[in-house]
């Protein structure tokens, strides 16, 4: 039985893997960790942490020539999202553009997202 091909769970843009490259140069931890945690007024929030190593059940993703992870409780909710660094006149940030987001609070910080639901 052939089995399809896995979906990326995230990818990046240019500006993202470029910045994540500078962020991993600078640091002293090999790998960017994203994910989800509950908080906020919306519900979620997006988590980018720096990690020595994967943790158990984290996917490692590649792409643009960079290595991410994603944690393990957090694919559903992050699959087929794109991740972008944006610079305005008053901040820079990692942003999400999330298929499973639902909603998002008027600051911006926080999220509503369902689990990616599994195709047939």
């Amino acid at each position: 039985m052939t089995r399809r091909p896995r979906p990326k769970i995230v990818t990046l843009t240019d500006a993202a893997a470029g910045r994540v490259r500078e962020i991993v140069a600078k640091g002293d931890k090999p790998y960017l960790r994203v994910g989800v945690v509950n908080g906020g007024c919306a519900g979620m929030e997006y988590t980018l942490d720096y990690a020595a190593e994967p943790a158990p059940f984290d996917e490692l993703v590649e792409d643009q020539d960079v290595k991410i992870l994603v944690a393990a409780d957090a694919v559903l909710f992050l699959l087929g999202s794109q991740i972008d660094y944006e610079t305005t006149r008053l901040a820079s940030k990692f942003v999400f553009r999330n298929p499973n987001q639902t909603d998002a609070c008027g600051c911006g910080e926080s999220v509503t997202i369902v689990p990616a639901k599994a195709e047939a």
